[in-house]
């Protein structure tokens, strides 16, 4: 927990909605209205060319992909939020690695899981840090409107090194809780001890593959399984960080790229520090949002939680001590599962009481590697540091740090931590990684006015990088806007249809 925590906190500055509601498409429709746009005009952007039509919603063709049934394992790992009337199915596929020692050579297995029966794919593409693309699109699919499930069938994607696929697995096990144990705001040198340890056993453990993992490299294994399951167009939805791998792809497969919409898009900025204080502003804001739904102080027991932690760390059954840092980290993990904002809020007294227990489960996926998943900060690590070109020397990483907690006092020196796992990374090389492609067919671009994980601003950035981006805007709190009956309302409309929202649009919280 950063110092100024203790004795610093910002007050609370409630974001007020604002609620407009009517039309939100372009062209005839027979569909309901959705949301009325009383937003000011959107900044113009002046593509090189003009965006593609929006493809079809058609059948594929054969499918080279051997479904088998999945269900009881699914329903299992789901539990109430699975539903029983749909059908799961997990395949998996082989891609090519094209790390950047052997382009074209080395083979990758790639997870696959189909929620649903509709004979269209609608590919699912999660952040690389949060649920595998397979059980979120399962989890998503029990939400979904009955009218796209008949259409579409959801095709979770558990992307290069995460999940069920090949996955990461370079730092060693003891090594995993270094690199967020303490707040380099206090201590630059500790977590930079630790991501060096991570980064040289990364670089023997993965030899010539490292610099495999990657968004760009994803592309194209979305891009094989857009031929695999028989589709002329990719359909998809990207959620979070997953949705600058779909940016990726169409701008990479102008001509390949169908019906595309990105839930939460990453702020495309190379200053990581600058990034990282727009989320760090977004969690704090969604601390406060969850706190007042649920009628908490959560900030204060947050901080308190940490300050115990601080004096007294607490062993985890995983046998690890849990720090003010690494419990505040899973407070910000929590936050991104807003299904689970409850149990995360329950699971902070029960911390601040001295037992870490409900606390340590929002650590484990990310700590614990078990015989079928890969610990999740590995591939995490792998696929951010590959993407970014940022690297501080220490003395700017100590003052960026510093500069962050005083800005944000429960979350700023904890996604400080992001900047030093990089620093001793070799830094990209090659690709261009760039999201501004011309010749796309329109995408739907969704921001959420309070998001832990990739807030507003940055998915505005984005959008207005994109020349066919059309930005829809949930003026609602969490990771992600599809427990918005308004949103859903709107992709239902381009999913379907193929009706395009007006750029600007507002949904209401």
């Amino acid at each position: 927990m950063p110092r100024r925590g203790r004795d610093r906190l910002v007050a609370f500055a409630a974001l007020v909605p604002v609620a407009v509601l009517a039309a939100c498409t372009v062209g005839p429709s027979t569909r309901p209205a959705v949301v009325e746009n009383d937003a000011p005009a959107p900044q113009q952007r002046t593509p090189d060319s003009s965006p593609a039509p929006l493809p079809k919603a058609e059948e594929p063709g054969p499918s080279s992909v051997n479904w088998s049934d999945c269900a009881d394992q699914t329903r299992q790992e789901l539990g109430d939020a699975a539903r029983n009337d749909l059908s799961y199915e997990c395949a998996s596929m082989t891609t090519t690695l094209d790390a950047p020692g052997m382009p074209g050579h080395g083979l990758s297995r790639v997870a696959l899981l189909k929620a649903g029966d509709g004979p269209i794919p609608l590919v699912v593409v999660n952040d690389v840090d949060g649920e595998p693309g397979s059980r979120y699109a399962a989890r998503i699919a029990a939400t979904m409107p009955d009218e796209l499930l008949e259409r579409y069938s959801l095709i979770g994607v558990d992307r290069r090194g995460t999940g069920d696929s090949d996955g990461v697995r370079c730092i060693p096990s003891a090594d995993r809780p270094g690199l967020i144990d303490s707040d380099p705001a206090d201590d630059v040198e500790r977590p930079l001890d630790a991501a060096r340890t991570a980064g040289q056993q990364c670089a023997i453990n993965l030899d010539d593959e490292q610099g495999a993992f990657d968004s760009w490299r994803t592309t194209g294994d979305l891009d094989t399984l857009r031929e695999n399951l028989g589709m002329r167009h990719l359909h998809a939805l990207g959620h979070g960080e997953g949705s600058r791998v779909l940016a990726l792809y169409a701008a990479r497969y102008p001509d390949k790229a169908g019906r595309i919409a990105l839930d939460g898009m990453p702020d495309p900025s190379d200053d990581r520090a600058a990034v990282l204080d727009g989320v760090a502003a977004g969690a704090e804001a969604t601390l406060d949002t969850v706190g007042q739904q649920l009628g908490r102080d959560l900030r204060d027991q947050v901080v308190a939680m940490a300050d115990r932690l601080d004096r007294s760390p607490q062993m985890t059954a995983d046998g690890y001590r849990m720090t003010g840092p690494m419990a505040v980290r899973a407070v910000l993990n929590g936050l991104a599962e807003p299904h689970r904002w409850r149990e995360l809020a329950d699971a902070v007294g029960a911390a601040r009481g001295g037992d870490v227990g409900k606390l340590a489960v929002f650590l484990r996926p990310h700590l614990v590697e078990t015989q079928e998943s890969a610990a999740r900060i590995d591939g995490t690590l792998a696929t951010r540091c590959n993407d970014t070109g940022t690297r501080l020397p220490a003395e700017r990483l100590a003052g960026t740090a510093d500069q962050l907690a005083d800005d944000h006092p429960v979350f700023g020196g904890v996604v400080a931590q992001e900047l030093v796992w990089c620093s001793p990374w070799p830094t990209r090389s090659g690709e261009n990684a760039d999201i501004a492609g011309d010749g796309t067919p329109p995408m739907v671009v969704v921001s959420t006015a309070t998001d832990p994980v990739t807030p507003e601003e940055g998915t505005v950035r984005a959008a207005d990088q994109m020349p066919s981006a059309v930005h829809v805007s949930w003026k609602g709190a969490g990771h992600g806007a599809l427990e918005s009956s308004c949103v859903m309302e709107a992709l239902g409309g381009f999913y379907l249809d193929g009706d395009v929202p007006r750029d600007g649009t507002l949904c209401p919280a």
